[in-house]
């Protein structure tokens, strides 16, 4: 059905860089002919805190990766209802903005919207044309300040944007297309998702086999003195984490710190330990090299622990651990123990948002066969586990490509230069819808508020 889209029969020009030619029935008005401003406080501040999130919308501040500090008290903070457009001012500009589904409490930073009852705005097409890259240009431009960290987007500048607009009838078939192509498409990122976590599981599996018996099965036991370790070889030692990495928490960047190219990379707390951006060296508080270690510290990926193979620092959602020269432990093999024990050396994390201290890090323990069988371990580690590591890499390169396509799709519907609604009229009654924000699978849940993750 998507593959035979088609464009729209007649256009014509809008003038806008971001928009070009769109289709001769929609019209073009300023923002503030469909929506206006609205502040409305919390007496009491006992409504349910939400934030907006770059990567999901206006979602509750439970449910997200957040990295600031809560307030004493919320009473006289902004209120925001489902249906209401919620702008972080600050952060218009790198996507921070969204429709709401929710009811409650936003911060005083924070801007809101609501449709003009005679606009004939559908809530939806608006949360998914203000969202698309092809209007982050807009928000982009009507940003102003002197440094990109303070860029704002003031009440006039957005609600002085201008916005494109279908019939009320093709908003609503854009909205019932996007929610069914949506539908689909997290339900294949869902079943991609599964596969990468079972070959996580297998690979995990053979690591832990691995660095807690070693390769000989005949080799003779003796008690560790940890509950969850149980035996170890015989000729195998015990030690503490602290003894051979420094462990401190990662540096906290803001989005204007970081760009798509530098001289030092930045590592982001996430299982295949990516990198989040590029930023100076002199800005780096701490610069890890190769053979130490970088641990989430909240959220999904705790457990998950990336080798350093090169020049770089991580991000305030990590810990690092840095290698204290030794004869006794390989970064290595330190690694391997690390992701093989992961449901172990994390089990005590029981939060909402999981997350572990410097402290719980340092104290975790190690096991010490000899250097040299340490060695022979990661090399058939690395070779059995071969075929699993591509298999989920090329897993995440679909499901990245999945999610490129997406973020195209929905920017070349909400804009006209695809036609959906032969394909809506189609669609079955009860077509699949997309997630709730708070649950959808098809964004990086890393970076919220005004700090990256």
């Amino acid at each position: 059905m998507i593959a035979d889209l088609k464009p729209y029969e007649k256009y014509k020009e809008s003038g806008l860089p971001w928009l070009g030619k769109f289709p001769a029935q929609w019209v073009i008005k300023r923002g503030k002919s469909y929506l206006y401003a609205v502040d409305k406080r919390s007496e009491k501040g006992s409504e349910e805190l939400l934030t907006v999130s770059s990567a999901r919308g206006v979602v509750p501040r439970r449910t997200a990766n957040v990295t600031m500090f809560k307030a004493e008290s919320y009473a006289g903070h902004k209120l925001c209802w489902p249906n209401d457009l919620v702008i972080n001012s600050l952060w218009a500009w790198a996507g921070g903005l969204g429709v709401s589904q929710h009811h409650g409490i936003i911060s005083t930073a924070y801007s809101v919207y609501r449709g003009r009852p005679s606009a004939g705005i559908n809530p939806r097409f608006l949360h998914e044309l203000v969202r698309s890259s092809a209007f982050h240009w807009e928000l982009k431009v009507r940003s102003k300040g002197v440094w990109i960290s303070r860029l704002q987007l003031t009440d006039t500048a957005f609600l002085d944007a201008p916005i494109p607009l279908p019939p009320p009838d093709e908003q609503a078939a854009i909205v019932r297309f996007l929610n069914w192509a949506n539908g689909r498409l997290e339900k294949a990122i869902r079943a991609k998702r599964k596969v990468i976590a079972l070959l996580n599981e297998q690979k995990q599996a053979i690591i832990h086999r691995a660095v807690t018996r070693g390769l000989n099965p005949n080799a003779p036991l003796k008690p560790s003195g940890i509950p969850w370790l149980g035996d170890i070889p015989q000729h195998w030692g015990v030690a503490k984490f602290k003894h051979f990495f420094r462990v401190r928490m990662g540096q906290t960047f803001l989005k204007p710190d970081l760009s798509e190219t530098g001289e030092l990379p930045v590592l982001s707390a996430t299982m295949s330990g990516a990198i989040l951006g590029y930023t100076a060296r002199a800005k780096a508080r701490t610069l890890l090299r190769e053979g130490d270690l970088v641990i989430p510290a909240r959220g999904n990926s705790i457990g998950y622990v990336a080798l350093v193979n090169q020049l770089c620092t991580s991000s305030q959602t990590t810990i690092q651990a840095i290698r204290i020269p030794n004869e006794r432990l390989s970064t290595r093999f330190a690694h391997l123990f690390s992701v093989g024990n992961k449901p172990f050396l994390y089990s005590f994390v029981q939060t909402a948002i999981p997350q572990i201290t410097t402290q719980e890090v340092a104290s975790n323990p190690v096991l010490l066969p000899p250097m040299s069988e340490q060695t022979e371990i990661c090399d058939a580690v690395d070779a059995e586990c071969s075929g699993l590591i591509t298999g989920i890499a090329r897993t995440e390169r679909e499901i990245a490509l999945m999610q490129e396509y997406r973020t195209r799709l929905t920017a070349d519907v909400v804009t006209g230069k695809l036609d959906v609604r032969g394909a809506a009229s189609k669609l079955p009654d009860e077509a699949p819808t997309s997630a709730d924000p708070e649950e959808s699978e098809l964004e990086d849940e890393t970076a919220e508020e005004e700090l990256v993750a």
